[in-house]
């Protein structure tokens, strides 16, 4: 079976991605890019009947490789993110994370851009930009993220959820689990008053740091 591996680890996150919180139902998405061929989650399956079979595998142009089911309406979304190719430092983009957060999908009708509330914002970049709101499942959405990512390695997606991405699943659902709690700590915050935020200095030097973090 074509990118085995790669099709076993999107169902594990995708049940991950419903046990943490992060989706409901058949909500959200996941994508791995190895070469050419990306495996994705199919539109509507529930993640806890997904076998490794059952996700499909596409070329970059969205174009059917592999697998009986359609892929998620999101696709647009995911090709366009590797189409990239590369992260803010250089590094490979091969997985994509697309989540309906509970606190995130509440901050994109709230604000424009997420504030450095906490330091480890700076997983997404120095702020956490919102994306205009189209369509779901457009060309119009994808334009939007990119947008909004530009610099960043994920976004909110205004009355939606949040895309992030990375160099292999671990990495890009990491930052959304980031992300997501950054936006929890900024609710609570903001419930109780005015929140203070770190100031750029601070933002930009914690993600300097990030990039020697961990066992390197």
């Amino acid at each position: 079976m074509l990118l085995a591996d790669e099709r076993a680890q999107v169902c594990e996150y995708a049940r991950r991605m419903t046990a943490d919180g992060l989706v409901v139902g058949t909500s959200g998405n996941i994508s791995v890019r190895v070469g050419e061929h990306v495996a994705v989650t199919p539109t509507g399956v529930a993640y806890e009947d997904l076998r490794p079979a059952d996700v499909p595998v596409v070329a970059l142009d969205g174009s059917p490789v592999d697998g009986e089911l359609r892929p998620t309406s999101e696709l647009p979304m995911h090709l366009s993110i590797y189409q990239r190719a590369e992260d803010p430092d250089g590094a490979p983009i091969t997985a994509v994370v697309h989540t309906h957060s509970s606190h995130a999908t509440a901050v994109s009708t709230l604000v424009a851009e997420v504030p450095p509330i906490h330091y480890m914002l700076a997983a997404i970049g120095p702020t956490a930009r919102v994306a205009d709101y189209a369509t779901y499942g457009t060309e119009a959405l994808a334009e939007s993220m990119l947008a909004a990512l530009d610099g960043r390695r994920g976004c909110l997606l205004a009355n939606h959820g949040t895309t992030t991405y990375g160099d292999g699943l671990s990495a890009a659902y990491h930052r959304a689990q980031q992300l997501e709690w950054c936006c929890q700590v900024w609710l609570l915050a903001r419930s109780a008053g005015a929140p203070a935020v770190l100031p750029t200095y601070e933002v930009a030097r914690v993600v300097d740091k990030l990039r020697t973090y961990g066992q390197r």
